[in-house]
């Protein structure tokens, strides 16, 4: 569930007198989610989506809401946070920090197209362009530091092989950073539940409260292990090339980005492997969210390894 906080009818009212976005005239709590409480809320003036932090701080939001706004006037389709009339993006609700966003056209999918994935390698590409321009910085939260310090909380519960597996890929990664490529701010999460498509039309970027700046062709590992695997967590040749050429006609690629993409693929794979092995065996205190299983990125992961040349341009 995605509803940690309730908000009523009479608590939405009240806290929309401070904006300009009409009055209510519908209000719903959104299921999907494993971080934020989130509500569709429809007005006189439009429809919009309400967003209650569970565990984002105050102090750490306005980074992602002024990306946001900033992405979205380039011509990102992104949410776009709504200012209050005191001009700020971020409020207050029922004890929570929270902000309303436009709402986007679309839906996600789960078995995408070639052409759904040639939309979003050049939304990607489109994304990652505009986001040069934009002065703010935020460290990677799910970098070195905490690769290493996630492994050694998670090793205990894990087989010996599997353990050195996990090992062996952050001792690699530590040693052989992706340093030398163009870095920029990224989405970080940009599953196909985090994408609304209108048919091969991208309508909407969601999700960015992950988003920090790291390398780019890091992303676009990130997106191809989600959007371009088969059914054994194998890079489906037809749908990578579609998504990777659509992101290249974009934003170009530098050959040394050629060189490191094997490694960008597994270290993507060991983020996602390893944050859902640290949920599952050491979830946090109040957490109502169910944990996602670890098994589908460790076989990524393990076919990534094992294959010397991946699917490229």
């Amino acid at each position: 569930m995605a509803v940690f906080t309730r908000v009523t009818e009479t608590d939405i009212s009240a806290w929309l007198a401070n904006y300009s976005l009409g009055t209510l005239l519908e209000l719903q709590g959104i299921p999907e989610g494993i971080e934020n409480t989130n509500y569709f809320v429809t007005t006189s003036n439009g429809r919009f989506v309400l967003t209650l932090f569970e565990k984002l701080t105050p102090n750490e939001l306005p980074f992602f809401l002024n990306l946001m706004a900033h992405l979205a006037r380039h011509g990102i389709p992104c949410p776009a946070p709504m200012a209050n009339l005191q001009n700020h993006f971020l409020s207050e609700l029922n004890g929570k920090p929270a902000c309303i966003v436009s709402r986007l056209c679309g839906k996600s999918v789960t078995q995408p197209s070639v052409g759904q994935c040639t939309a979003v390698g050049a939304m990607l590409g489109q994304m990652h362009s505009a986001g040069l321009s934009f002065a703010g910085q935020m460290p990677n939260p799910r970098g070195e530091a905490w690769r290493d310090y996630a492994a050694q909380k998670v090793l205990k519960f894990l087989s010996a092989q599997d353990a050195a597996m996990l090992q062996s890929e952050v001792e690699l990664h530590a040693k052989h950073p992706l340093h030398d490529i163009p870095h920029g701010i990224i989405h970080a999460d940009l599953f196909r539940d985090n994408v609304l498509l209108d048919g091969e039309r991208v309508g909407g970027l969601i999700d960015f409260y992950f988003a920090c700046t790291d390398a780019l062709l890091y992303d676009v590992a990130i997106t191809v292990n989600d959007w371009c695997m088969n059914a054994v967590g194998k890079l489906d040749t037809q749908r990578t090339r579609a998504m990777l050429n659509a992101y290249h006609t974009a934003r170009p690629f530098s050959p040394k980005e050629a060189e490191v993409w094997s490694k960008a693929l597994r270290l993507a794979a060991l983020r996602f492997w390893l944050s859902r092995l640290y949920d599952l065996h050491l979830p946090r205190d109040g957490e109502l969210v169910v944990p996602r299983d670890p098994e589908p990125f460790k076989r990524i992961l393990q076919n990534h390894i094992a294959t010397t040349q991946p699917v490229w341009l």
